[in-house]
Parts: C-alpha cells; structure tokens; sequence
C-alpha cells in the first residue's frame, strides 16, 4: 500500500492529488491533437475531460483495489497545473511497476517532466518497494522515450505493430530500470 502525504514537493513542483477544480486545465491539455497523438484516445471534449478527471481523482493511494496512482503536476512558481503522471502496480507477487506521464506542450523541453517522473520512480522504489518499473510508449513518440531513457531506464523490447490504435497497426517500446539500478544511480 501506498499512501503519500500530499503534496509531495520536488525543487520545482508540487504532485497532489487531482480535484474537479483541475476540468479547465487538463481540458487545455487533453484537448490538443499534439498530446493525445502517441495516447490510446483522440482529442477529448470537455465532458470526457470531465470523466477522466473523476476517476483520477479518486486515484490517491495505491492499493491491491486501488493499483494506480495518478497525480497531478503544479509548478511551484505559478501553481498551474502542468502535467499528470502515474504509477501504476502492475504486479505485487513480482513486485513490478509502471511509470506514464503526460504534460502540456508549454512546459515540454524544461525538465518538468523529468523531475516529476522522478519523484514517481521514488515512490515506486523507495516507498513501495517495487523490484523493477517499466515505461511504454509509442515508437515514434522520441520525447517520451528520450525521457525515460534520462530517467535510467534502459531499451528492452520492441513490439512490432502490437497494437491497432487510431486506425493504424502501432509499434510499441517497452523501457525499464530495476530497484538496483536505481539505487546505484543515487
């Protein structure tokens, strides 16, 4: 089980959990063809925004009901609302994770993402105790890749055309770093 104490602060960020005060921003952000390109679901209206946000919203802790955590990401400096990440148990016999993220295009390329998903891995790892956390993402989505790359995570798989999405056969990308690489990562 996992039951942060909120917010939980980073040098530049705030991660707390989502309120239905959050609609406007993360509508701004889930409503941009550029985001949702590489995610499994196109430009969301303001009602379907609406429906993510109560069910993110009710992911505070991490329990055997409750696998996924979901937060969201406020900059310190302005308290806007820049990003969601998650962590997700995939597994509690093999002690695996999953980290995800998503972030408005305004705060891409100034390490926000990176710090925030950072504070994920902790959690995972530190708090948790997770063995191994995994990060997937598209393919063609370098961004997303790059920064778990950044992260520590290291290339294991490549799936070919493992999944129909949007129309088109999608190749999947399967990074991931172990509690012992983290660690040694200090």
């Amino acid at each position: 089980m996992l039951r942060p104490e909120y917010p939980i602060e980073t040098p530049r960020l705030l991660l707390r959990p989502f309120t239905m005060d959050d609609l406007d921003p993360l509508h701004e952000t889930l409503s941009r063809p550029e985001v949702v390109r590489f995610l499994y679901f196109d430009v969301l209206t303001r009602e379907e925004v609406r429906e993510k946000l109560a069910d993110r919203a009710k992911a505070t802790e991490l329990t055997a009901e409750q696998p996924t955590l979901r937060l969201a990401v406020d900059r310190r400096d302005t308290g806007e609302l820049i990003g969601d990440v998650m962590l997700r148990r995939i597994s509690a016999e093999y002690e695996q994770g999953e980290i995800g993220f998503i972030f408005h295009p305004d705060h891409h390329g100034q390490g926000f993402a990176y710090e925030a998903a950072r504070e994920m891995l902790r959690l995972g790892f530190d708090e948790l105790g997770l063995h191994r956390i995994i990060g997937r993402c598209d393919a063609r989505n370098h961004a997303s890749s790059g920064l778990l790359e950044r992260l520590g995570m290291r290339r294991e798989a490549l799936f070919r055309e493992n999944e129909f999405v949007k129309g088109e056969w999608c190749d999947e990308l399967v990074l991931a770093i172990l509690a012992k690489e983290w660690a040694d990562r200090g």
